[in-house]
């Protein structure tokens, strides 16, 4: 057991240790000290003036110097020549110019080896541009001197190919030199182009020399390689740059003559341009990806001797974690695809000019899809095609496609909504034919028949690919529903007759029902099969007979196909709606009135409450909210005529009421009460009853029951809440209705209820009651004396009630305590009651 000591004895050994722990911490703090003497007596410190600061930084690297002033003597130099070609030339003879120009650009082209051999490369490289750009002044001194009389732009061809080939050779000579190759292969751009302007060329010749220009451009950039397959040195970058920006100048003037070729011979020197494009795009992309797959098995075997071969440049490593293309493989891609584009517009243009108007998309089409399925079919392809190759030219195929669906579209918007439109014009005469029933309000779009071939090749290309990559896979789905838009668009296009256009529709519906089990998507079938089925209903009704019989199939079909558990969530609710529809169409046909239509449509909710019953929980919910709809229908039909509408909300009450009878749906009580009340308030308000009274008592009886029932459950509930709302009910309006009543009656027996009110509550200590009750009987009260009091105001002398409220002031000043305390014991005995 643990025993503790007396407070003095224990503060007395508090008292100790404190001091044991100070005598401690006094020897700690001395043997620092001598520690840190110590280390100063080793490397000591000076002992006076302030610590030396360090040396400010400096903001730029020599290096970055160096070149800096490099680049500026090279540019003023380059500066200061141009301005001696173009201002004091005219004051030498020809000796002083060729001894200049010789000497000067000889000397200033021949210091870069020297500097080379010094080791002073940056130097080297400046006096190297200063040299190249020499020689361009001197080919211009040369026009302005001697060949003054040659045209200028074939002058600037020949000139830009001799510029080309003098520094290629001049970067052959210097290696170690970087700006000669670039500024050759920037100079070779023009030679061609400019050759083809001096010529006054065709639009063919420009294309012709662009896509050759950029042809060598592609050759020069995929053999300039390092260590990565897409590294960019200063030549591959001119390169690329070329290429792209030539080849597709070249490329866009070939597309806009096979655009507008209007004869075979055309078509053919455009596909010819077009052809040569791709086969240069598809051959640089071939060889970047072999490059880039060779990289890759470099990387991923090991080596013999654990290191990188002299003279290359190490593979980078992938980070861990990180997957996906490498950017060798997308440049690779995209480079094809645009190749297979281009080859598909010259195969589709060829074909166009043979085919009557409106084809060209369908011409394209099939030239993509043979493309597509030549490079993804052919399993035979991939030992020669790379994988970046193959999926580029997939994905231009897959473009093509793309855009041709976007051209179709219209034809797909105006038969899936077009149909909408009889919504406005109901029963005003069946159209001659299928494309005039879905273009009552929209026109129809050019180049339809074509449109539907399109829609068709496509949904047969999305078949083959689901075979190939899976049954349940997204290209089943498209197949799907591209096969759909076919068949809907197929009526308007060959412009059947409305009646078998109506046929079609239906045996569509019916049949997208029954391959329900057969589709990729679980419910694709049921929700496209919907979306016919809404079609060939507002379809139906341009004709009263058409829309009799149409609702009553789809009504039908509909409750059939309810019979799956996979189909009835969509195809019961929609059974009930077109029930709904067939009972309104009934009636209209029958030339009821809209509230007599309205007995009609109840027979929908009706039969919808014992269904739900049966069906799952989801289905269920589907089949209420449905009737509830219908319900909510017949109320709008019978809304102009009170007694037929104080029927439809009864027995929309009963139907509530019997729905309540299931345990899950308790909550279906309220609706039931408030529509029995809402039919006893139409009912009296049809009989022109206009006593308060006959509108609230209704609602306060079974309020209140419904209060005693919940207080004898919850004994804990307060009176407000189980008793408040049914007393107010009827209490606050019979108030306003006695205040303007000049009868005694009505604030009688007002008054006498109030009063019974207040001494239930009194006795049985329930604050609502006795508030409500005491409140309207005091009102009540006020009301009727209210003349008298007046009259007894007007035979008093004037100062009689300023002498009144003087007393009452007083009186109230005088017992103001007393009055507190006999307010708050009433406080408290309100709030002693329930």
């Amino acid at each position: 057991m643990t025993t503790f000591p007396p407070p003095a004895e224990e503060l007395r050994l508090l008292d100790a240790e404190l001091r044991q722990l100070d005598a401690r911490r006094g020897q700690l703090l001395a043997r620092r000290a001598q520690l840190v003497a110590a280390l100063y007596a080793v490397a000591p410190r000076p002992l006076a003036g302030p610590a030396p600061s360090a040396p400010p930084r400096p903001e730029a690297s020599a290096p970055r110097v160096q070149n800096v002033l490099l680049v500026l003597g090279g540019v003023l130099l380059t500066v200061a020549a141009a301005a001696f070609t173009l201002l004091s030339w005219g004051d030498l003879g020809i000796a002083g110019r060729a001894t200049v120009l010789g000497a000067v650009t000889a000397a200033v082209l021949a210091a870069p080896l020297f500097l080379l051999r010094r080791g002073l490369r940056s130097t080297a490289e400046s006096v190297a541009g200063l040299g190249l750009a020499l020689t361009v002044l001197d080919a211009y001194a040369l026009h302005e001197a001697a060949l003054g009389a040659t045209d200028g732009t074939a002058y600037a061809a020949v000139s830009a190919a001799v510029l080309a080939t003098l520094w290629t050779g001049y970067g052959a000579v210097s290696a170690d030199l970087r700006l000669p190759r670039p500024a050759a292969l920037t100079a070779a751009q023009f030679p061609l182009l400019l050759g083809a302007l001096a010529v006054d060329a065709e639009a063919y010749g420009i294309s012709a020399v662009l896509l050759v220009t950029a042809a060598a451009d592609a050759v020069v950039a995929v053999r300039e390689r390092s260590g990565s397959a897409v590294s960019f040195g200063a030549p591959r970058i001119v390169a690329v740059a070329g290429a792209g920006l030539l080849g597709g100048g070249g490329a866009l003037i070939a597309l806009r003559l096979s655009w507008t070729a209007d004869g075979p011979g055309a078509a053919a020197g455009a596909a010819a341009l077009l052809g040569f494009a791709s086969m240069v795009a598809v051959g640089a992309a071939h060889r970047t990806a072999r490059g880039s797959e060779r990289l890759k098995g470099a990387a991923g075997a090991p080596s013999s001797a654990g290191a990188v071969p002299p003279g290359t440049v190490p593979p980078r490593a992938v980070p861990p974690g990180v997957s996906g293309p490498s950017p060798a493989f997308r440049v690779a891609a995209g480079t094809a695809l645009s190749g297979g584009l281009l080859l598909v517009v010259a195969l589709g243009g060829l074909l166009r000019v043979s085919l009557p108007g409106g084809w060209a998309v369908p011409a394209h089409l099939v030239c993509a899809v043979a493309l597509a399925g030549g490079a993804a079919l052919t399993g035979v392809a991939r030992a020669w095609l790379p994988e970046a190759v193959r999926r580029g030219l997939v994905g231009a195929g897959a473009a093509v496609q793309a855009l041709s669906l976007l051209w179709a579209l219209p034809l797909v918007l105006v038969v899936v909504t077009g149909p909408l439109g009889w919504a406005q014009r109901p029963w005003s005469g069946g159209p001659g034919d299928a494309r005039e029933a879905v273009t009552v309000l929209t026109p129809w779009p050019p180049y339809a028949p074509q449109a539907l071939v399109v829609l068709v090749v496509l949904a047969g290309v999305a078949a083959l690919s689901a075979r190939r990559a899976g049954e349940r896979s997204w290209a089943s789905t498209g197949a799907v529903v591209l096969g759909w838009t076919a068949v809907l668009g197929l009526p308007a296009v060959l412009a059947l007759p409305y009646p078998a256009g109506l046929a079609l529709l239906g045996a569509a519906t019916a049949a997208l029902l029954a391959l329900e089990g057969r589709l990729p998507h679980p419910r694709a079938g049921t929700v496209l099969a919907l979306i016919t089925s809404v079609d060939l209903a507002f379809l139906a009704l341009a004709d009263r007979t058409a829309t009799l019989a149409v609702l009553s199939a789809l009504a039908v079909l509909c409750a059939v196909a309810s019979g799956s558990v996979r189909r009835s969530p969509l195809t019961a609710p929609a059974a009930a709606v077109y029930a709904t529809a067939l009972a309104c169409a009934t009636g209209a046909a029958a030339g009821w009135s809209a509230p007599h239509t309205a007995l009609l449509v109840l027979a929908v909710p009706a039969a919808c409450a014992p269904l739900a019953a049966r069906a799952g929980a989801v289905t269920g919910l589907g089949v209420e909210s449905a009737g509830a709809a219908a319900g909510a229908v017949a109320v709008g039909l019978a809304v102009t005529d009170a007694p037929v509408l104080a029927l439809v909300l009864s027995l929309l009450g009963v139907v509530a009421a019997g729905t309540a009878a299931r345990p899950d749906r308790r909550q279906a009580g309220y609706a039931a009460a408030v529509l029995f009340l809402l039919a006893s308030w139409v009912r009296l308000a049809a009989w022109d009853v206009g006593t308060p009274e006959a509108y609230t008592l209704p609602v306060t009886v079974p309020a209140l029951l419904v209060g005693v029932r919940r207080r004898r459950r919850e004994p804990r509930l307060g009176s407000w809440p189980a008793y408040g709302p049914g007393l107010a009910v009827t209490l606050v309006p019979s108030l306003g209705a006695a205040w303007t009543d000049a009868g005694w009656t009505r604030p009688l027996l007002l008054g006498s209820a109030a009063l019974a009110v207040t001494l239930l509550g009194a006795r049985h200590r329930l604050r609502a009651p006795l508030v409500l009750g005491g409140a309207v009987l005091v009102l009540d009260a006020l009301h009727e004396l209210a003349p008298y009091l007046v009259q007894v105001a007007d035979g008093l002398p004037r100062w009689v009630p300023p002498a009144l409220a003087g007393l009452l002031l007083l009186a109230a000043g005088a017992t103001y305590e007393q009055r507190i305390r006999d307010v708050r014991r009433v406080r408290e005995a309100l709030g002693r009651m329930n």
